[in-house]
């Protein structure tokens, strides 16, 4: 099966924004874009006239106009477009297969928007296996093309084998759109029953915990710098919290990239407290990319 990149579209200007993204982001990588559109007939338990034609027909005639409206900006690039018979988390996760990338659209951000996607997006994000990005509508409009490339923000914690699919995703975007990455690693005070002589020897032979952590950055973009030469990296490791450090590095940023560790836990599927603050607080869009534990 080709790659290629899938957006999810429902007639709203998050998602119409989220398809433009898509189709630039397509563009650069040289992939085509599928629009998938979610519908299915439920009845309501309600004294009114319900034709399953006529919704059947709307969802095509949405469907139709963000194909349209793709088409018109993006002349040239494949693009397919369908509507699927279910509910909008089945027809996601059953489109991706090997999507490079699946793209949904957000509502903004601040305490009143509640949880940036709604429950859909949340389950999306959480269960997909390709990276997630969810983007930001300006009044349906997403970031020009005039502007500038601006950094390619991501977030490295743990091992290189941990971050390897995050760092992946930051270089390859970076290198298709010819801008720089931002490498951040966050760290916190161990607590003391953490202090055992196996963890301070390995702090006292790289000269303390922060060129420790210096050093934890610099070993896991390594190959990453060798696989893409030709992108600018800069290094940023912080004492703090990960979402707050992250968010910090992201103002200007293109994209922000973060990890989630596919697991599930006691209340099933979740995306964790950094993806978590970085949907909620983020000016850009965001990317969350499911990894294993190493």
């Amino acid at each position: 099966m080709s790659r290629e990149i899938v957006a999810g579209v429902d007639g709203s200007p998050e998602s119409l924004a989220a398809a433009d993204w898509a189709a630039r982001e397509a563009a650069h990588r040289g992939l085509p874009l599928r629009l998938v559109h979610a519908w299915r007939w439920e009845p309501l338990a309600l004294p009114l006239d319900q034709d399953p034609t006529a919704q059947q027909r709307v969802a095509r005639e949405v469907l139709r106009g963000a194909e349209t409206a793709v088409a018109e900006r993006h002349p040239g690039l494949p693009l397919s477009a369908q509507v699927i018979g279910d509910t909008p988390v089945a027809a996601l996760l059953g489109t991706v297969g090997e999507a490079e990338l699946l793209v949904i659209g957000s509502r903004g951000h601040g305490a009143l928007t509640g949880f940036l996607l709604g429950s859909y997006g949340q389950q999306i994000i959480a269960a997909s296996p390709v990276p997630v990005v969810a983007v930001r509508s300006r009044d349906g409009e997403t970031v020009t093309e005039g502007e500038a490339p601006g950094e390619i923000v991501v977030g490295q914690e743990g091992s290189p084998e941990d971050s390897a699919p995050v760092l992946k995703l930051a270089f390859e975007t970076a290198a298709a759109h010819g801008a720089s990455v931002r490498a951040v690693r966050a760290w916190s005070l161990p607590p003391l029953i953490a202090y055992s002589p196996g963890s301070l020897a390995l702090a006292d032979e790289a000269g303390g915990l922060v060129p420790y952590e210096e050093k934890a950055l610099r070993e896991a973009l390594t190959p990453w710098r060798e696989r893409f030469p030709d992108v600018p990296v800069t290094e940023h490791v912080e004492l703090g919290s990960a979402g707050q450090v992250l968010l910090s590095q992201s103002g200007s940023a293109r994209l922000l990239v973060v990890g989630r560790r596919a697991r599930r836990g006691a209340l099933g599927q979740r995306i964790g407290s950094v993806a978590h603050a970085a949907l909620h607080l983020a000016p850009c869009p965001v990317a969350v990319v499911p990894h294993e534990e190493a």
